[in-house]
């Protein structure tokens, strides 16, 4: 049996240091607070607003080179955090490097959370924000042919959702989009779900911490949820943009990813997986300091400059 001790040896230290959490359906966090960002070198970052369809907006923000040459690909990065937390500012640091990495400007969303917000609230979000992103291309120095679409966890899920709803509402069209670690499948029955769970990984995000997140963020959802809640169950996705996902070995999301990437291939979308042995969920963001953390960002930072490249 699988257990947090048999982690990479070099990725124990991150692991051991984390602190057991165990998520509670009697314990709904509360709303996340932006926070001021310090300056961060070769970038500007800055606060916008899309609109919703529904009369709201979405805070975004904006990150891009500091001294653009030209026109350049934009990217739609959605944040993680089990549908339940987190904000762009968590993300701002890796954005920066994806937008140095690739010449490209970031356009981040803080979408609405789960349980005061459940789906589809942050997906509509994200989708009024790439509506807001293809109008204003020009604006925001964005060529509005060269559009992607990323992001890590839920924000991975959220990523494959979005192309799905994207695709079916005849949206802007994207080049590209790279799910990393992605939140696909609420059923949360595969045999990774069984092997990371909150009895042999307490520390790591596990099929435990799952099954709540996803009770939060479908709690309005009455009998089998849609695809664009839950993408794996897709049955048809030909006309979705080219995809690069990557997930851990010791993710509960390792099976859900692999029939995913299956299904894109099955479909005749350009699929590109890559699995990395004995890493836990979002190892790939851990630290730079970490070879095998290092090298996967690097490869998916690689991957992009690719696909935005043409």
């Amino acid at each position: 049996m699988k257990k947090e001790t048999d982690v990479l040896s070099e990725l124990l230290p991150v692991v051991l240091a984390i602190e057991p959490c165990p998520l509670r359906e009697d314990e709904w966090p509360g709303e996340m607070q932006p926070y001021e960002l310090p300056p961060i070198p070769g970038v500007t970052v800055r606060q916008d607003f899309a609109p919703r369809h529904d009369g709201g907006s979405v805070r975004v923000l904006v990150i891009a080179p500091e001294q653009p040459e030209g026109v350049l690909p934009g990217l739609l990065w959605i944040h993680g955090g089990g549908f339940f937390c987190g904000l762009p500012e968590d993300n701002a640091l890796l954005c920066a490097e994806i937008t140095r990495a690739a010449g490209c400007v970031v356009i981040a969303p803080d979408y609405r959370l789960a349980p005061r917000h459940p789906y589809p609230a942050g997906l509509e979000d994200c989708y009024d924000t790439l509506l807001w992103t293809a109008e204003n291309a020009g604006t925001l120095g964005i060529d509005g042919g060269r559009i992607a679409v990323a992001g890590q966890s839920a924000g991975g899920g959220l990523t494959a959702a979005l192309t799905l709803l994207n695709r079916d509402r005849k949206g802007p069209k994207l080049v590209f989009q790279m799910p990393l670690c992605p939140m696909l499948d609420d059923r949360n029955e595969t045999a990774s779900c069984r092997e990371i769970s909150g009895k042999t990984f307490p520390r790591c995000w596990n099929s435990d911490m799952n099954a709540v997140a996803w009770r939060w963020y479908l709690r309005e959802v009455q009998g089998e949820p849609p695809i664009y809640a839950s993408p794996a169950r897709a049955d048809d996705l030909t006309g979705l943009p080219p995809a690069y996902l990557l997930v851990g070995d010791f993710d509960p999301f390792r099976d859900e990813t692999i029939a995913y990437a299956a299904k894109l291939s099955q479909a005749e979308v350009p699929v590109e997986l890559h699995l990395y042995p004995r890493c836990f969920h979002g190892f790939e963001t851990a630290s730079d300091e970490i070879d095998v953390s290092r090298r996967a960002k690097e490869e998916f930072l690689c991957a992009l400059r690719r696909a935005l490249a043409g």
